[in-house]
C-alpha cells in the first residue's frame, strides 16, 4: 500500500465525529480503525480484521491502495465533468470520495452488503451526500441486476468474501449485467485477487472478452493492471480487470447517453500506471490473448 496522495489537499472539518478507538460490530462481523501513526488524519479501515478501504479525513482524492490507484489512472482517461458511478462493495467509500473530488457534481451509488457498516461509515467519514453519493445495503449482484440499462459511465466490482470474488459477480452472468448496465463507451473496473498462476484473473478475462466482444482486446476495450510481479505470478495480488462497452452497440442504445470510451492503449495510459508510486503494466491486444491463453470463461 503507498501513502503518496494523488491530489491536493482540502481543509479538516472542525466537526469530525469521534472515531472508535475498539472494533465495532457490524451486521457480517467487526469493524474496526486503524490509525497511521504518521500522519493523524489517515486511517484504514478493517472488515472482519482484512484491511477495506484507507482514507485521509482531510484529503478526500488520497488513495492509498495500489488497485485503487490504477483504477484511477484509467477513469482519469474518460472525458472531463461529472460521472454516474456504481461501486458494488463500499465499504469506506474511498473511491468514491475521489471521485467526487476530482469530479465535481457526479452521482454514485454505493452497494454494500452490510447494513450497519453503511451507517457506520456516513457517520464517521466525510461522505458526499445524497443524491450526490447514495448508499444501498444489497446484494452486490442483485443490485446489479435491478439497475436499468446504460445507466452508468463507470461500473467498480470490488467485493470479496475473505480473499476471494464471490462466485455470483465473477461469471458470465455478472459480466453481461455489467455491460447492459454501462452507458455506450462506459467502463467496467473489476478488483480480481488471484494467486498464483493467476487461474481465476485468466477465467475473468476470457469471461469479460464474451460480454464485451471478442474484438475488445484488439480494439483496446479490455485490459488487465497490475504490479509486474503479480503479472509473472509470482505472488498473490490484485489485477485490475478494465472492460469498455462498444460506443453504440446495440439497437435500443441511447445514442444521447453515451460517453467517449476509453482506450487502453493509449500510450499516455500506460506512462500514468508506470509511474505510480508502485508501478503498474497494462496487458491489452496480443498481450492479453497471451495472458488469458486457453483460459475457459466462466459459467
Amino acid at each position: 500500500m503507498s501513502r503518496r496522495s494523488r491530489s491536493r489537499r482540502a481543509p479538516a472539518s472542525s466537526g469530525a465525529p469521534t472515531l472508535p478507538s475498539e472494533p465495532v460490530p457490524i451486521d457480517t462481523g467487526t469493524a474496526r480503525i486503524e490509525h497511521d501513526p504518521d500522519h493523524p488524519e489517515r486511517l484504514v479501515l478493517h472488515v472482519n480484521d482484512v484491511p477495506s478501504s484507507a482514507l485521509d479525513l482531510a484529503d478526500p482524492g488520497f488513495l492509498a491502495f495500489e488497485y485503487m490507484q490504477e483504477m484511477a489512472a484509467i477513469i482519469e482517461r474518460l472525458p472531463a465533468g461529472p460521472l454516474r458511478v456504481l461501486h458494488l462493495g463500499a465499504a469506506g467509500c474511498a473511491l468514491a470520495r475521489y471521485v467526487e473530488h476530482e469530479r465535481p457534481g457526479s452521482r454514485q451509488l454505493g452497494v454494500d452488503i452490510d447494513a450497519r457498516l453503511m451507517e457506520l461509515v456516513r457517520e464517521w467519514f466525510a461522505l458526499p451526500r445524497s443524491p450526490l453519493l447514495r448508499l444501498r445495503a444489497d446484494d452486490a449482484g442483485r443490485a446489479l441486476a435491478a439497475l436499468p440499462p446504460a445507466s452508468y459511465d463507470v461500473v467498480v466490482r470490488d467485493v470479496f468474501t475473505d480473499d476471494r470474488v464471490p462466485e455470483h459477480l465473477a461469471g458470465s452472468a455478472f459480466a453481461a449485467a455489467a455491460h447492459r448496465v454501462l452507458r455506450p463507451g462506459g467502463l467496467l473496473l473489476a478488483n480480481c485477487a488471484d494467486r498464483p498462476p493467476l487461474t481465476l484473473a485468466r477465467r475473468e478475462v476470457a469471461t469479460l472478452a464474451v460480454a464485451f466482444g471478442t474484438d475488445a482486446a484488439a480494439s483496446g476495450r479490455l485490459g488487465a493492471v497490475a504490479e509486474p510481479g503479480v503479472l509473472k505470478g509470482r505472488r498473490y495480488g490484485n489485477v485490475v480487470l478494465a472492460a469498455v462497452r462498444g460506443a453504440i452497440d446495440d439497437a435500443d442504445a441511447d445514442a444521447d447517453a453515451a460517453t467517449t470510451p476509453v482506450d487502453l492503449r493509449d500510450p499516455a495510459l500506460g506512462r500514468a500506471l508506470r509511474t505510480l508510486p508502485v508501478p503498474a503494466h497494462l496487458l491489452t491486444g496480443a498481450e492479453l490473448d497471451r495472458f488469458a491463453g486457453t483460459a475457459a470463461p466462466l459459467p
